[in-house]
């Protein structure tokens, strides 16, 4: 014999009634690198084989070492010029060596 099985009732799911929200706490703003800071680029020479190196600011290591003073700025500044930032010459002779040249 067939017996019909009756659907259970199902119980309808309490309503939660919604805590009330706490206001969230500010977020704390990191320091961002500003976007006008420009790249700054040393040229200077090097006392242990006296090669010309390029240097970026805070750097340890060179990015790129010349015989030549000149071809060391013709580098630095078309480098400057593409990444938006400036060229820095160091003195290399006299008592100010070692000291930023003006131009």
């Amino acid at each position: 014999m067939a017996t019909a099985k009756k659907p259970a009732a199902k119980a309808a799911p309490a309503k939660k009634e919604a805590a009330p929200k706490k206001a969230a706490a500010p977020a704390k703003k990191e320091a961002a690198p500003k976007k006008d800071a420009k790249r700054v680029y040393h040229v200077s020479k090097r006392a242990s084989d006296n090669m010309w190196q390029v240097t970026y600011a805070g750097g340890e290591k060179a990015i790129k070492l010349f015989k030549t003073k000149v071809e060391a700025e013709a580098y630095t500044k078309q480098m400057a010029e593409n990444q938006g930032g400036v060229m820095l010459t160091h003195n290399s002779k006299g008592a100010n060596k070692g000291k930023i040249a003006k131009k």
